[in-house]
């Protein structure tokens, strides 16, 4: 497989995350902030529609990335991430 990457307002975003050269978390963390930006100023219905699907995207990768930092850590390390307790870190990102 290969590696596509595009511009977003100056910063390098990696397709496969898994690519050693990718990008790093800030780049990622900004560029999916100026794309969420983007859509929110849009009039458009489709711009609305296209966040609704983020905001879903973005719940289930949180669950994800909960449950990797666990399992390569542990609970209470996902809840002093989160700033909340491991029982509720638990509670909400386990299953």
């Amino acid at each position: 497989m290969t590696t596509a990457t595009r511009p977003v307002e100056g910063v390098r975003v990696t397709v496969h995350p898994a690519d050693p050269g990718g990008a790093t978390v800030p780049e990622l963390e900004q560029a999916a902030a100026v794309a969420v930006q983007q859509l929110a100023e849009q009039p458009d219905p489709e711009a609305f529609q296209a966040l609704l699907r983020l905001s879903a995207l973005v719940g289930e990768g949180l669950g994800v990335s909960a449950r990797t930092l666990a399992a390569s850590g542990s609970w209470a390390k996902v809840a002093e991430v989160a700033g909340t307790s491991r029982q509720a870190a638990w509670s909400r990102w386990s299953s």
